[in-house]
């Protein structure tokens, strides 16, 4: 039997573990072998939608499989797939609506969204798929530090 307080821990552990996820495949598949689809998130978008976004489209599947499946007999996996699903949705106002501005959000007066937009909008001042910071989006270094790393690499932020 799963408890209310192991579904919150799952749930928490879930959402928790994915910025962990989302920062390495940011560094080292979508600046890495997927490239080909996150250059068009470095360049400038031409219609509603770019190639990058199928990334969105491959990071669901584990969540739909997982809401599944804690839905069909394996409680335990529906909050895992509720966590990952509650990431992708706070990543997706915030990435999308509040950096990107695809979309208006009526968020980002705090010091930690601002700091966040303005470590996002750091990463983008790398066209490249070499030499970029910051790959996190819900935790992220501190602004002087990630100037500091660009102006090393030689790019100025």
């Amino acid at each position: 039997m799963v408890t209310f307080g192991l579904k919150v821990a799952l749930f928490l552990a879930a959402f928790a573990f994915m910025e962990g996820f989302a920062w390495f495949t940011h560094k080292y598949v979508m600046h890495g072998f997927g490239w080909v689809w996150h250059r068009s998130h470095h360049e400038p978008r031409h219609g509603a939608f770019e190639l990058n976004d199928l990334f969105a489209v491959v990071f669901a599947a584990p969540a739909i499989v997982a809401i599944y499946f804690g839905t069909s007999g394996h409680p335990w996996l529906l909050p895992i797939g509720l966590g990952i699903t509650a990431y992708g949705a706070v990543y997706f106002i915030f990435h999308d609506g509040m950096v990107h501005q695809r979309f208006k959000v009526p968020l980002g007066k705090s010091a930690y969204w601002k700091r966040l937009i303005q470590a996002h909008r750091i990463h983008h001042a790398v066209h490249t798929r070499e030499g970029a910071v910051s790959f996190g989006f819900l935790l992220a270094r501190p602004v002087r530090e990630l100037k500091a790393k660009l102006k090393a690499r030689g790019v100025q932020a």
